[in-house]
């Protein structure tokens, strides 16, 4: 019985802390406009993977917003991303490229992350297996799952303050 109540704790707790979605087969990203998102502009500084992570996001120019993410770890760039969320066919795209410290991408060379929209509610933007969240003017959290598909994803939270 103590094993069974465990169980159901253990996916009842699951559930809600969950912060990321994905679009249901058939299903589309709504519309949207970097409005949505425009908050996200801004030089941010946190910590994750045992090191220091850093991004940059461009003001809204041209229908895209631009970033570029950093670890450090034990004073040396682990990886860096470069990317964008921009307006596609009246709503938004998350799309990025993986980098090792010396720039060789992780990534063939046309090949490309791609995450569509699942809905913004508020102050948060849902896009598949990302979630961004403005906290207040200088704290934003992204939830993002890492791992392959098919194999088992774990969500990681990264706390972000304006640097």
């Amino acid at each position: 019985m103590r094993h069974l109540f465990f169980l159901i704790l253990l996916y009842s707790t699951a559930g809600f802390s969950q912060n990321t979605l994905q679009l249901s087969e058939g299903e589309t990203s709504p519309k949207a406009t970097l409005e949505a998102i425009s908050w996200m502009q801004g030089h941010w500084r946190g910590e994750a993977f045992g090191g220091i992570t850093e991004e940059i996001w461009s003001p809204p120019l041209g229908g895209s917003m631009l970033f570029s993410f950093k670890l450090v770890t034990e004073n040396e760039v682990g990886f860096y991303e470069l990317g964008h969320i921009r307006e596609l066919n009246e709503t938004l795209v998350y799309e990025l490229k993986h980098f090792n410290a010396d720039l060789k991408g992780w990534e063939e060379k046309d090949e490309v992350q791609i995450f569509k929209l699942v809905k913004v509610d508020g102050d948060r933007v849902y896009f598949e297996g990302f979630t961004f969240e403005k906290l207040n003017e200088n704290e934003v959290a992204i939830y993002a799952l890492i791992g392959d598909e098919g194999d088992a994803q774990e969500e990681v939270t990264f706390n972000f303050k304006r640097f």
